[in-house]
């Protein structure tokens, strides 16, 4: 053999070798792991081993100082995750002990499971310095991805630390996660946050342009021995609840019992059908109040449970402010008898999803039943496409009246290979009973994104009958406080955004100074007329331990086509064209202080008038005890001749936590443009792994604190896994 062969040889044994070294591999291992937090056991010494993570944050350049190894493994039932991070000080710093608060403000770790590898949607399972679990969703929307805290699973972790080292060992039901083994490939990523020192590193690099939970850059971990069905297909929760409910104001009071049943089914490991009898929903959260100075609604998340298995397929089919499904208009006016959903993969590039739920006739309203399907196809690595149908149709008993609202679309998402684009276009189309014409709905956006640079245009129509009983649209409808009636006027609408940042690895200082933050949205009336253009300008300097000065300038061009009462006072503004803008000046503390704080003042014209704001937030956390909260957000407006008010909008939260399943959290709201004062204040146990006992208390009284109404409410549900 020749030298020139022998050379040939060994350059392809080098670049196997290579190959070989850069696969990620899940291993299968049927064998039984202990958490406790230890890695004592001898399978985790036959692992390869995960490391040089990158800096994420505050600067995004090399490898992190303080390194972080990972091992996995699964079972055929569990996945296993062992993490180490060679942290250089002792003590751990967290920022709660309750369920579901994200680690930001904590020491610990988060990774994401894209268990699909289609980078659509994935999962999140997170766990802070004391082993509180957080778990949720990652979804695409359309200009990247976002994620929820709402979603819960059943798993397990434990910490404890060995010198300065930061050990977690985690156990995940493969049950819980949708995955396909003729697809077995999971697209993974890992993060660690020490908020000691306000870092984020993370296992595959990427620059902080992107948003943190990006599917598109994660590590590919190929999977062994995936099986093809989960071992446990049913999840049976039932629950009991009883309210006591006083209307003081009625003077009518009640304590209703209503028992509810939930379950879940695998259909396949990719495939679930979730099932919901007599939901009551009285645990969830309270929203938290906001002033909305605007002439439209606000929008807020889903909390609900049942809504949120494969939510991004139902809740992604519009754009913002034009959303044909928006799952909070279910039960809005009357109770959920039962809800039938069927989500997740037939293949591993098609994601299809079936709801149905059926409403309670309540007094003058009329019970509903709503259906939703929507199927999403992976036509190329490139490019989505997603089709949809939602009807809302009133029934009486087992038939269906003719009254109906439909709303059928389609949508193709792009994104570029080099993740600098991303692109959408959405046509939908309305059908109510007795409307015609004007239906239509069409929007085509670009995002581009590199680092220190972003920018984005968009443009979209509305006709005015594109009506969607289920979705949120509120633009469409304008109120008219003159004459008191509601006209629904179609409109297009342009944006265009543009953002520019430079990063300063090497100062002392700073860390990154916001240049420009420019946006701009122009409306157009059905006519063509221009009917608001809204300019958003923003600069910011963001100091080493990432606080913050910045200002804000807002400029708006309203040519108003209907009276408007922004003081609730009986005295519109009347139609015409309107100037105004406002100054915003603000500093951010840094966030990775026991004590934090913000603090913002406002002043410039609003409408015909004035209007002067102010804002301050603090927190100051007595972990692992306690988590006091408390925002202040004032408005002065003053409309000359139509009255001049000022709206104050309170909100003080208080935690308290026993251990990392008992905890008590009040919250107090004191709204002024509400015309209301609140109290809500839940004790929660999670006294078996999604298995809970709750009392809420909820109290309700106007500005003046004269008692509206009062409740209390007992919640006990059961999980059962067969």
């Amino acid at each position: 053999m020749n030298r020139f062969s022998i050379l040939i040889i060994c350059s392809l044994c080098c670049y196997t070798s290579y190959l070989f070294s850069q696969t990620k591999t899940i291993k299968y291992i049927d064998t039984k792991v202990s958490i406790d937090g230890k890695l004592e056991e001898s399978v985790w010494q036959q692992l390869p081993e995960y490391t040089g993570f990158y800096n994420y944050a505050p600067n995004d350049k090399g490898l992190a100082e303080q390194q972080t190894e990972v091992k996995l493994f699964h079972d055929g039932e569990n996945l296993y995750v062992g993490l180490v991070y060679h942290d250089i000080e002792r003590k751990s710093q967290v920022g709660s002990l309750k369920r579901d608060v994200p680690i930001g403000l904590s020491d610990g770790f988060a990774m994401i499971l894209d268990t699909q590898n289609q980078e659509q949607n994935a999962y999140y399972f997170s766990v802070n310095a004391y082993g509180t679990l957080i778990d949720g969703l990652v979804e695409r929307i359309s200009e990247g991805y976002n994620f929820s805290t709402s979603w819960n699973a059943v798993w397990n972790a434990k910490t404890s630390i060995d010198g300065n080292d930061k050990i977690y060992e985690v156990v995940i039901p493969l049950k819980f996660l949708n995955f396909n083994k003729d697809n077995a490939v999971f697209g993974v990523q890992f993060y660690m946050r020490d908020i000691k020192k306000n870092a984020w590193t993370i296992l595959k690099n990427v620059k902080r342009n992107y948003r943190l939970f990006d599917l598109r850059f994660t590590e590919k971990f190929s999977v062994e021995n995936l099986p093809s069905i989960s071992s446990s297909k049913f999840a049976v929760t039932p629950s009991v609840t009883t309210n006591y409910l006083n209307d003081v104001v009625e003077e009518v009071d009640e304590t209703p019992f209503i028992p509810s049943l939930d379950v879940q089914y695998s259909v396949t490991s990719s495939l679930k059908l979730d099932v919901t009898i007599n939901p009551d929903f009285s645990q969830i959260d309270v929203d938290q109040q906001v002033t909305n100075l605007t002439r439209f609604s606000i929008f807020f998340p889903e909390r609900r449970n049942f809504f949120l298995e494969n939510a991004d397929l139902f809740s992604n089919l519009g754009v913002d402010g034009v959303n044909p499904f928006y799952s909070r208009r279910i039960g809005a006016n009357s109770d959920i008898q039962l809800g039938l959903k069927l989500s997740g993969n037939i293949s591993p590039k098609t994601r299809i999803g079936v709801l149905n739920v059926q409403s309670d006739e309540d007094g003058d309203i009329a019970s509903q039943n709503y259906v939703v399907f929507v199927g999403e196809q992976q036509l190329s690595k490139n490019i989505t496409t997603t089709a949809y149908l939602i009807n809302r149709q009133e029934t009486d008993g087992f038939e269906f009246i003719n009254d109906y609202n439909r709303v059928t679309g389609l949508n193709l998402n792009y994104r570029s290979n080099n993740n600098k684009w991303l692109g959408l276009v959405n046509f939908g189309k309305s059908f109510s009973n007795g409307i015609s014409g004007e239906n239509n709905f069409y929007h085509a956006g670009i995002w581009y994104n590199k680092r220190g640079l972003e920018w984005s245009a968009a443009i979209k129509n509305i006709g005015k009958n594109y009506i969607t009983d289920l979705g949120f649209t509120p633009r469409l409808s304008n109120y008219d406080a003159i004459n008191d009636v509601v006209v629904r006027e179609g409109y297009t609408q342009s944006t265009v955004s543009i953002e520019h940042e430079k990063f300063y690895e090497n100062s002392k200082a700073l860390n990154s100074v916001r240049i420009l933050n420019y946006s701009n949205n122009t409306y157009l009336d059905d006519t063509g007329k221009l009917n608001q253009s809204s300019h958003f300008l923003n600069s910011a300097l963001f100091f080493k331990d990432l606080s913050a000065v910045y200002y804000v300038y807002t400029h708006d061009y309203v040519d108003l086509k209907y009276g408007f009462d922004p003081l609730g006072n009986g005295d519109a503004l009347q139609p015409g064209t309107y100037n105004f803008g406002l100054l915003k000046i603000g500093y951010n503390s840094a966030n990775n202080q026991k004590f934090r704080y913000s603090v913002n003042v406002q002043k410039g014209n609003y409408y015909s008038g004035k209007r002067i704001a102010g804002g301050v937030y603090l927190n100051y956390q007595l972990l692992p005890f306690a988590n006091l909260e408390l925002s202040y957000d004032v408005n002065a407006i003053h409309l000359n001749e139509l009255g001049k008010e000022t709206f104050h909008l309170t909100r003080f939260t208080g935690q308290i936590f026993f251990n990392n399943r008992l905890n008590w959290t009040t919250y107090v709201q004191y709204n002024t443009q509400r015309d209301n004062f609140n109290i809500n204040s839940r004790l929660q146990w999670e006294y078996k792994p999604l298995s809970y006992i709750y009392l809420v208390i909820s109290d309700n009284y106007n500005q003046d604190i004269t008692r509206k109404d009062w409740g209390i409410a007992f919640k006990m549900n059961y999980r059962f896994d067969f």
